[in-house]
């Protein structure tokens, strides 16, 4: 005879392997497009930082929209910060103390400066959809090419899912050619696969930002 119990997700626990790192920041504008001189800057802090595949840049997105106001998208168009807006890194958990030299830094990423403040972990998320802004896969092919090679990857990371949503496309400033991304969800995810693909992205360029996951919760 077979049996096989149902999982109980809800006793899973997330690991601490890979967690996001907090920093408050004092930053009052910044470029749309900032995820390239933003990671100079945190280099010349940790010259270590993107040097390994689960070390990450979240980048800064501050209100989608708000008593009016809706989120500039021309890359060189600015966006005006609240103090609620932080810097995340998301890192290994071994990384974690060397990344907190970052507190008392002042980053100046185009111009704009960023005061770097107190930090706290913060674990990845537990749950069942998961949404990537910038996903950095094969250029100049169709939605259902970029489809077709984002499953075969999640595949190779043993991953079982029903749904993967593939959205707008975005050009990253690389300071050389562009770098063609497209947002993506992925769906129907049990809180274990979910924690693995947070823990190892999608693609590369994760220190700019490309790859990360964050959890969707308007789906």
């Amino acid at each position: 005879m077979y049996w096989q119990e149902e999982v109980n997700e809800q006793q899973f626990i997330v690991p601490e392997k890979v967690v996001d790192l907090v920093f408050q920041i004092d930053c009052a504008t910044l470029p749309v497009d900032h995820a390239w001189v933003l990671l100079q800057e945190i280099r010349r802090a940790l010259p270590w930082f993107g040097d390994a595949p689960s070390e990450g840049l979240h980048i800064i997105h501050g209100a989608d929209s708000g008593n009016g106001w809706e989120r500039p998208q021309a890359a060189d168009d600015l966006l005006y910060l609240s103090r609620r807006v932080k810097l995340v890194l998301r890192l290994p958990s071994e990384r974690v103390g060397q990344a907190q030299a970052l507190t008392g830094e002042i980053l100046k990423p185009g111009g704009h400066s960023v005061a770097v403040g107190k930090s706290k972990v913060r674990k990845l998320g537990m749950t069942n959809f998961l949404y990537s802004r910038y996903v950095a896969g094969p250029e100049n092919v169709a939605e259902d090419e970029f489809i077709e090679w984002a499953v075969k990857e999640l595949r190779a990371l043993g991953l079982s899912f029903k749904k993967i949503l593939c959205g707008k496309s975005c050009l990253l400033d690389t300071n050389h050619a562009p770098l063609e991304t497209h947002s993506l969800l992925v769906a129907n995810l049990s809180f274990e696969d979910a924690v693995t693909l947070q823990e190892s992205g999608l693609g590369p360029h994760r220190s700019m930002g490309c790859g990360l996951f964050i959890p969707q919760k308007s789906f």
